[in-house]
């Protein structure tokens, strides 16, 4: 069962060597404003125009290693096999260089699978990105187990809380946050385990 496998992933002590690392993606929708914001002086708050002006949308890719304290924020204008594919080269290639294996922790959405790499990369390549990868899919429906869900809640929060109008002005906010964050080595107390999914969700599982 998923559930279950992702819950025992999360258990597995720190490994250098072998990382976990779990995945997200949320859309993003740029703002821009209809009429020049008043800056805020001495004894005068900020003014902005109620009316905006929509700017298209983007995508947000998360990628978190929970147990390091460490994550990464790629603002990209589409959500494409491809540009999955440029994100996992650079996880492993740019941030993770020298390790053999790192686990991903990640939904099954059609763009999130090993056959996004050989659309995007020559063979040898995508089969030594592939060979490199740990995959454990969440559960259909239990997008809530994916811990980069939660870092994108906290950035959503903490960040994109302002009208946003481009994509070069959106990673700017973002990378600052995460530059932020990696400093702190912020992390998440993850707590759920797989005795408690199997009292407090016993409904999911099968029924002989």
């Amino acid at each position: 069962m998923r559930m279950e496998d992702i819950l025992e992933v999360y258990r597995l002590p720190y490994d250098p060597n072998i990382p976990m690392v779990c995945m997200d993606e949320q859309p993003y929708q740029f703002i821009g404003e209809k009429r020049e914001p008043v800056p805020m002086k001495p004894g005068k708050a900020a003014k902005e125009d109620y009316e905006y002006i929509r700017e298209g949308t983007c995508s947000i890719f998360m990628f978190t290693e929970p147990l390091g304290g460490w994550r990464h924020v790629h603002a990209s204008e589409r959500r494409t096999k491809r540009d999955w594919a440029l994100r996992i080269q650079e996880l492993l290639e740019v941030h993770y260089p020298k390790v053999p294996k790192v686990r991903l922790v990640m939904d099954n959405l059609n763009t999130h699978g090993v056959s996004s790499l050989y659309e995007t990369f020559a063979p040898e390549i995508a089969l030594k990105l592939a060979k490199r990868l740990e995959i454990h899919f969440t559960p259909k429906h239990g997008s809530w187990l994916n811990i980069a869900e939660i870092e994108l809640s906290a950035m959503t929060q903490q960040c994109l809380g302002r009208r946003i109008a481009t994509i070069g002005e959106l990673q700017k906010q973002v990378s600052a946050w995460e530059n932020k964050r990696n400093a702190d080595t912020k992390s998440v107390d993850w707590q759920f385990s797989t005795d408690k999914a199997r009292i407090k969700l016993k409904w999911l599982y099968h029924k002989i």
